[in-house]
């Protein structure tokens, strides 16, 4: 028999509390391990995917996407709604699969991404339903006006080696900011950011700094002089994965827009 091959991508949703992060770990439950042990069951042939990029211990995701390929298949019965509901009835109830897409075998789930959001939340007063899923700060008086002029400036620069976490093995710092600002919520705030790609734990050490900028530590064109240093230790400390969440990834051969 002749083996042949499809490519297909699989947008999933996940509550990332109980995983070490997406990627597959020798010592720790990840996402990937997850998903890809029940897509074996479900299609019956050894699946190994592959993710949109790498979320840290404790992050969460709103759509991510990974391509996988399967052998001999049939695309209709794939990504039917029968064979959704059933890789959802199998994976826990902290993972979530929304679609799957037949591709051409070269796209790839990381490489082809155009751009990547993200979301960061704060509340000021305890909430037990925001544990986990939500930064607790108890600074409800963070200066907005002063964070979003910092924000302001962080877009007009493209190295963020002053971000990055050290000893990462970035090939470039470079990076195309086309979205940094925060939004006030009825107990928080809402950082977006959205960038053609980001650096191991950027967005959490903006959120710190752009905080540190709220809290009166840093004035808003202190940015410049972080950012221009290059250095990590430089700019503020990593705020908590808890209210991390990638939230949106283009492809331009996927309608992906809501």
């Amino acid at each position: 028999m002749v083996l042949t091959t499809q490519r297909f991508f699989i947008e999933i949703a996940y509550n990332g509390t109980a995983y070490h992060g997406w990627q597959t770990q020798p010592n720790a439950l990840a996402v990937q391990q997850v998903l890809d042990a029940k897509l074996s069951i479900i299609f019956r042939q050894n699946i190994e995917t592959l993710g949109c990029g790498r979320t840290d211990a404790g992050v969460h995701a709103t759509q991510f996407f990974a391509h996988f390929d399967l052998q001999n298949t049939d695309i209709e019965i794939t990504i039917s709604p029968k064979t959704l509901k059933s890789i959802n009835a199998i994976l826990p109830l902290d993972v979530v699969a929304k679609k799957i897409v037949p591709v051409n075998n070269n796209a790839h789930a990381r490489f082809d991404a155009t751009l990547r959001t993200y979301q960061y939340h704060i509340h000021f007063n305890k909430d037990p339903f925001k544990t986990n899923t939500s930064w607790l700060i108890k600074h409800d008086d963070l200066d907005l006006v002063a964070m979003n002029q910092a924000a302001a400036i962080i877009l007009t620069y493209n190295d963020f080696a002053c971000f990055c976490k050290a000893n990462a093995d970035n090939h470039t710092t470079l990076c195309k900011l086309l979205c940094c600002e925060w939004h006030k919520t009825n107990n928080g705030l809402i950082f977006y950011i959205t960038a053609d790609r980001f650096l191991r734990n950027m967005v959490r050490a903006i959120v710190g700094t752009l905080v540190d900028v709220g809290l009166g530590k840093l004035n808003p064109h202190d940015l410049r002089t972080i950012i221009e240093s290059k250095n990590r230790s430089n700019a503020g400390a990593s705020v908590p994965a808890c209210g991390l969440y990638l939230t949106k990834v283009n492809y331009n051969y996927l309608d992906n827009d809501r």
